[in-house]
């Protein structure tokens, strides 16, 4: 039976109310998605015109690169644009979508990180069967499993969502469209769709965590043997993926790894994740890796030769 969908169109709450804070969020938050594009994009056009950055360790960055750009631009242009409008809208249809690609991207994403610690468990732990391990074609399919789970995810979410009729409210708690604030809108039960909303995002993400935790535990014990300069050279790889990790995966597990709830630091937490992260990937890994700042000044004389 198909379900009949009172409400066809959705109105933001937003951040802030107050005119004020809305204009200086989006002098804020403006700037910081433009970096975030750019930081990004940066990223993808040095790992791919640079023959020393051709390990797979750079081939993954690139991806968790595109996947942030791609991240980002589901929500960042929609709420940048309505801190000026009064009426922040959105259609029943767009908000759907919107949470198909942002759950997409950012499950992918969960996935990539995933595969760039397996990556640094066996460049470190496993170093003279790297490549051997770590093949083209091996990082292909890591990469292409990655998005596949991503999108095999997010189907699962909407299946859930779609089923569930809509006759009112029409005011969704939030600055984006999320599983949480739009259950709260829906005429029905939602208990078992919050459940399983718990399992398919929450357990995806701890599990995901917990693997990302032991890779590094492992690769931790495994330095105790190496020599000084050995761990130091180790580490100055490792800590940029486990700072990232980190700010990843923290605001993930607190907003999705519990039953659906009024908390009012979630939207805090979400701009963290949806507009601040994506915007420090690119300074942290280019910060703590001189390969990837040697390679940029490279690609910036070959673009700009006369400032030799």
């Amino acid at each position: 039976m198909a379900v009949i969908n009172k409400v066809t169109q959705l109105i933001f709450t937003g951040l802030f109310q107050e005119r004020e804070a809305q204009r200086v969020s989006f002098v804020v938050f403006l700037p910081m998605y433009v970096a975030t594009m750019l930081g990004n994009g940066l990223i993808i056009l040095t790992v791919n015109t640079s023959k020393s950055l051709s390990s797979p360790m750079y081939f993954f960055l690139s991806h968790l690169s595109l996947v942030e750009i791609c991240y980002s631009s589901t929500i960042a242009p929609k709420f940048i644009s309505d801190l000026l409008t009064e009426n922040k809208t959105i259609s029943l249809d767009g908000c759907i979508t919107q949470i198909f690609f942002f759950h997409f991207f950012g499950v992918a994403e969960i996935l990539l990180l995933t595969v760039m610690a397996y990556d640094r468990y066996v460049a470190i732990c496993k170093p003279l069967h790297y490549m051997t391990i770590m093949s083209r074609l091996v990082c292909h399919v890591l990469v292409f499993s990655s998005w596949l789970g991503g999108m095999f995810h997010s189907v699962i979410q909407i299946l859930i969502t779609v089923q569930l009729p809509f006759c009112g409210p029409h005011v969704i708690d939030h600055y984006f469209c999320d599983l949480h604030p739009l259950f709260k809108l829906a005429c029905t039960d939602t208990f078992v769709e919050g459940i399983i909303v718990f399992a398919n995002s929450g357990l995806v993400a701890t599990i995901s965590f917990l693997f990302l935790i032991s890779s590094y535990v492992v690769i931790l014990v495994h330095l105790r043997n190496q020599s000084a300069e050995g761990r130091r050279k180790a580490l100055s790889t490792c800590a940029s993926h486990i700072t990232v990790v980190l700010l990843f995966f923290g605001p993930a597990i607190f907003l999705y790894l519990r039953p659906s709830s009024t908390f009012t630091e979630d939207k805090l937490v979400a701009v963290f994740y949806t507009m601040v992260t994506p915007m420090l990937n690119p300074i942290i890994y280019t910060l703590r890796n001189a390969e990837v700042k040697n390679a940029m000044k490279r690609l910036w004389r070959r673009k700009n030769p006369k400032t030799d």
